[in-house]
Formats: C-alpha cells, structure tokens, sequence
C-alpha cells in the first residue's frame, strides 16, 4: 500500500479536488433528479433502463480499452452485488421518492455506513467494530428515529411509513452488495466491474417492472420533458461521472476520505429539495440530519484509525 506522500506524488492535487466534488455535488443531486424522472417514468423501469444504458456504456468503452472478457463467476458475483447494490438498493430509492421528498430519501439513505459496519461484522471472519463505530451506530440510529418521528414509526406519522420501511430496506441491501463486491470475484478493469454491475441489476429492475405491471400502459410518448431530463442526467453524470469519479478517489486517496460523500450528499440533496423542488426544511430536518451525519462521520473515522478480525 502507497503511502499518502506517494499517492499525493502520483494523484495532482487538482484532479482529485476535481473528484470530490464530482462525487459530492454530482451524486447528492441525483436524488432531486430521480424525483423528476419518476414524475412519469415508473420507478423500476427508470432505473432498469438508467442502469442498462451507462452499464453497456461503460462495458463497451473498458473492452476498446482493452480490458478482458468476465469470466462467468465474475459475471455471477457481479450480478450479486447488482441485484443487492442497484435493484434493491437505488429501485428501492426511486420508488420510494413517489411518496416522500427527495431531501428525507437522501438522509435515510445516508445509513447505509451503519449497515456496511453490522454486516461486515456479522459475516463469516468479520470486522469486530470498535467502541467508537459502535457509538457511531447508536448515534445514527438515534438521528433516524427523530428524522422520521416517534409518530412515524408507530403509525400515526405524515410521512409515509411504508416509503420509510423501504429505504431503510433499500439502504440494508445497498450494504449488503457493498461487502460481499469487496470480497467475490471481480475483473481488474473497475470500470468493466462497475458495468457489468449495473447490467446485472439493470435485468432484475426489469423483471421487477415487468411483475409490478409498469410495462402496462406506458408508452414513451407520455414522458414529460422534466422526466427525461432526469433520466439523462442520472444516466450521464449520476452513472457515468459519479461512478467514474469515485473508482478515481478509489485509487487516488484513502477509502476512509473516499467514502466521505455518504455524509455529503444528504447535505447537497436537501437543499437542493429546498432550492428547486420547494421542499421544507424543519428544524427538526436540520437536528436529525446533524445527529446522523454525525454518527457517520464517527464511524468513517473510527474505521480509517482501526479494523481488527471478530474473534469467533
């Protein structure tokens, strides 16, 4: 492993600025575009079509560029992690935001590291965390609870339980895809990776359109204008640059400072809810957005300072 003065030597400072805030503005604006493209597009073929597009795209461009063909069980595995990351994880995050703001879909989404850390310690020869992780989950854990309300969560809530119970789900997927792609097989190319990724959840998004009945009476023509510039925003800069961005964070700096835009992009995507969608903005948004983005920051940096195997 490089050290931060070799990476810094090999990495210009410029372009990996340039990178953070590819990742950081990019993906916390695709939750506002995702509430755009399911105005009228239905969520799961939005986002089976979205995935199948950039998917393909990146395939063809890593093959020109020379990378080897997937061997099955890297299309196997990769098809795992789509099916968790992309299908479950973002089609859970485009159904969803027909029945909640774009903001409140970002900060629920931003418990996925609280996932990540319980399930990569309860794998087989898992991560035990450390105290200071461990006070991070409870700290998130706590912030979830007040964004969505004692009255949510028993039932009698104006958010929409249901929506809530799904991201949640969504997020816990997501996580789940997270660590097992970091241990199944996997081409050297990360762009090959990422692509075959995305086809591999693009086919289950379709299946899952075709059983919820979407493909029942749509027709392209009914796609307002506002929709398919959601949808091609999310194609290009959500697929294309964000994921391009962060394989390039990957290399360039440490995992710890990568994975900073989980407690980022909330942070843009509720205000851009405020600024273009005429979302409110409580008070009570603004503390349980603090406490869990807190929560998140405490567990980034507890992971970046120690990582010890679970004894069993």
């Amino acid at each position: 492993m490089r050290s931060n003065s070799e990476l810094a030597e090999a990495y210009p400072r410029a372009r990996v600025l340039a990178a953070f805030a590819a990742v950081y503005l990019v993906w916390g604006s695709t939750y506002l575009a995702i509430k755009y493209a399911v105005q009228t597009i239905p969520p799961f073929l939005m986002v089976g079509s979205r995935f199948l597009t950039s998917g393909a795209l990146l395939y063809l461009w890593a093959r020109w560029r020379g990378a080897e063909r997937p061997t099955p069980g890297q299309w196997r595995d990769a098809a795992v992690a789509g099916v968790l990351m992309l299908c479950c994880g973002n089609g859970a995050v485009s159904w969803a935001e027909q029945r909640v703001p774009s903001g409140l879909a970002a900060l629920l989404v931003a418990i996925v590291p609280l996932w990540v850390v319980i399930v990569d310690w309860i794998r087989p020869h898992g991560v035990r965390p450390t105290v200071g992780i461990i006070l991070g989950v409870v700290i998130g854990l706590a912030g979830l609870i007040i964004l969505v309300g004692p009255a949510t969560i028993v039932g009698h809530g104006a958010a929409d339980r249901g929506a809530v119970l799904v991201l949640v789900g969504g997020s816990l997927a997501w996580a789940c895809g997270s660590v097992y792609n970091r241990h199944g097989s996997r081409p050297r190319s990360a762009t090959l990776s990422t692509g075959i990724q995305m086809l591999g959840g693009s086919v289950a998004l379709f299946v899952l359109a075709a059983f919820s009945g979407e493909f029942r009476g749509f027709h392209p023509s009914a796609i307002a204008a506002a929709s398919f510039g959601g949808w091609l925003y999310l194609v290009t800069f959500g697929s294309l640059v964000g994921f391009t961005a962060y394989i390039y964070l990957l290399q360039a700096v440490t995992p710890a400072k990568a994975s900073t835009y989980a407690y980022v992009n909330p942070l843009i995507a509720v205000f851009l809810g405020w600024a273009f969608a005429g979302e409110p903005v409580t008070v009570r948004t603004l503390a349980a957005a603090a406490i869990i983005l807190g929560g998140v920051a405490m567990i980034t940096l507890a992971q970046s300072r120690s990582a010890r195997p679970r004894s069993r």
